[in-house]
């Protein structure tokens, strides 16, 4: 007897390669690298900065990284989950050296243009809502740190 055809019946087409996914070229992968390490190099900026309007930065710096490591992993799952390849990073970073409010905006200007071309590589719809939360984090911060000294 023939199977009858099924609306619920779909075929999945799995990666063909075991290989991991790597950094070197990946723009999704290289952005779920930096905002790990974002965490880290705000988090530092954030005990580094005075001046004039330092508690604003300080603030804005504070809920950038408390916010942003929490998207960085869901961007990493979900991305592991849809390819099927666990994601190789780079095995060191560097740390920009940021003191200042402006270099703080200018990092988040950095990275804003990263989630830009993640999402114009991204063949993937469903991680979309996720980058745009980063840029929506990164626009909030942007607006703190130049706004609200």
């Amino acid at each position: 007897m023939a199977e009858p055809a099924s609306i619920f019946k779909r075929t999945i087409s799995r990666p063909t390669s075991s290989e991991s996914a790597k950094s070197d070229s990946n723009p999704i992968v290289k952005l779920v690298f930096e905002l790990l390490n974002g965490v880290t190099k705000v988090h530092i900026n954030h005990l580094r900065v005075n001046g004039p309007g330092a508690y604003a930065a300080h603030t804005a710096m504070g809920a950038f990284y408390d916010e942003v490591g929490g998207l960085a992993d869901d961007i990493a799952e979900q991305y592991q989950g849809v390819t099927e390849k666990i994601i190789t990073y780079p095995t060191s970073v560097e740390l920009p050296t940021m003191s200042t409010a402006e270099d703080c905006l200018s990092y988040m200007r950095t990275v804003y243009d990263m989630v830009d071309e993640a999402q114009a590589s991204c063949s993937y719809s469903e991680l979309n809502n996720t980058l745009d939360e980063v840029k929506s984090l990164i626009n909030s911060t942007k607006y703190k740190l130049l706004f609200l000294k």
